[in-house]
């Protein structure tokens, strides 16, 4: 009878498989699902809103910026009525002056959804050159096509 040999009674791999073991640990679990990370779940002193809200705000606030901060691309193949594309890593602060010269005005950002970053960028600069009401819609272009709701394209 053959006794079985398991990698862990092998002396000479136990290091590299420990090794490994512990580069697995320091790799932040939602990278390892599909290599995208998660935006934030906040961002101190901006709003987040859902798609349904989203809609009302736009409806009651017709003069608000909608900033999608998506390619151009991917902007063009479809986006919110009103949308301004303004890319989070082309946005500098004299192109979203163009779009909201008051720096108090509500200013409604999104990009892909929850696993794309750019809004959140986009938000963190506006923030810095000292924009102050911010609306975050975290769900994006992910949460309003799930939700079939009207697109514009060019």
């Amino acid at each position: 009878m053959q006794k079985k040999i398991h990698l862990v009674d092998i002396p000479e791999l136990m290091i590299p498989i420990r090794l490994f073991v512990s580069f697995l640990l320091l790799i932040p679990t939602n990278v390892l699902a599909d290599g995208k990370p998660f935006a934030p779940d906040s961002i101190e002193g901006v709003q987040i809103v859902t798609a349904e809200q989203a809609i009302e705000l736009i409806l009651g606030n017709p003069d608000m910026p909608v900033i999608d901060s998506r390619k151009k691309a991917e902007y063009v193949k479809g986006h919110i009525e009103g949308a301004v594309s303004l890319l989070d890593t082309e946005m500098a602060e004299q192109s979203l002056q163009a779009v909201a010269p008051d720096k108090d005005t509500k200013i409604l950002f999104y990009c892909n959804g929850e696993r794309c970053l750019r809004s959140s960028n986009a938000i963190s600069k506006a923030k810095s050159w000292g924009y102050t009401n911010l609306i975050w819609f975290r769900g994006g272009w992910k949460e309003w096509s799930d939700k079939r709701l009207p697109v514009v394209t060019q």
